[in-house]
């Protein structure tokens, strides 16, 4: 009789547990790391390297459709993609927001190199949508210092994919649906940060070239809308950048917003405190109003 009160508790546990786990919300997907290229990168002059050029996916447990390509800065010459990079996907994803960091080529005087691989990483979220619960017209991109340069240079130098293309990514646009630049190079002039422009130009670039990668010059109605943040003490990258770019934005009548940060540096205080946290609360609430991520409460 005991045996069968014991046998009887012991099934009653395990019931118990098996419901538990039943009832236990899935974990969150490990991140996906993928070759852009497989090892064939164009390098824009018609040749090809054997690069491996690598994003890696960060998906949320419960995607709302939209999705960034995440570009870190490091002046063209490095990658700073721990806070600039994989930081920025895992607060995205507290968002519903899927993060796709990029490891884009660093040029070394190979001025469409960087930007070949932002457009790339864009087709492959476009073409990638289905499988990752993304919605196509809701893949943006975030830039940091240089990055934030390559973010607004993909924003400003697009096409609309090759329709006839065998490569199901080569059909997909390279445009992105919206911007966000915190502390970004934007000109390659006077104002800009020498260090970018030497890496990603050459030591003495073609003015056509200067002009070409000097991104206020290059807005237009078709520009995607963009928020930018910048501090006002920022020496490394000055805010006229962030400016120019604003002013050339609203000129196009692109919505557009800039967020003009009384101190923190390059870097905003080494990427922590109130001037971090408010150019991520500020550019969730301007892409609430955008409607590229849903208010809470509202289904995507």
């Amino acid at each position: 009789m005991l045996a069968t009160r014991l046998l009887t508790l012991a099934s009653c546990c395990f019931l118990c547990v098996s419901a538990t786990q039943a009832a236990d919300p899935p974990k969150k997907a490990e991140p996906e790391r993928l070759k852009l290229w497989n090892m064939r990168a164009p390098n824009g002059d018609g040749t090809f390297e054997k690069a491996e050029t690598w994003i890696t996916v960060h998906k949320p447990e419960k995607p709302n459709g939209t999705a960034v390509v995440i570009c870190p800065g490091g002046g063209y010459g490095g990658l700073v993609t721990g806070a600039e990079g994989h930081g920025i996907a895992a607060w995205l994803n507290t968002h519903g927001i899927t993060g796709v960091v990029l490891e884009y080529r660093l040029p070394k005087g190979r001025s469409s190199v960087p930007l070949l691989d932002a457009q790339r990483a864009i087709r492959t979220v476009r073409a990638s949508a289905t499988t990752w619960g993304v919605d196509p017209a809701k893949v943006g991109i975030i830039g940091f210092s240089a990055g934030g340069h390559l973010a607004s240079t993909a924003g400003t130098h697009f096409d609309d994919g090759d329709p006839k293309s065998d490569d199901a990514v080569g059909k997909q646009s390279s445009r992105p649906d919206f911007m966000i630049l915190v502390y970004p190079v934007i000109t390659m002039g006077e104002k800009g940060h020498g260090g970018s422009r030497t890496n990603l130009l050459g030591k003495q670039p073609d003015e056509k070239l200067v002009k070409l990668f000097s991104n206020e010059t290059q807005v237009t109605a078709k520009t995607p809308p963009a928020f930018l943040a910048h501090a006002k003490d920022d020496k490394v990258v000055v805010l006229e950048n962030s400016k120019a770019f604003y002013d050339a934005l609203l000129t196009q009548k692109v919505p557009a917003k800039y967020l003009e940060l009384a101190s923190g540096g390059h870097g905003l205080n080494g990427y922590k405190g109130p001037m971090w946290d408010a150019w991520q609360t500020q550019s969730l609430t301007w892409l609430r109003e955008l409607k590229f991520v849903p208010v809470a409460g509202e289904k995507k």
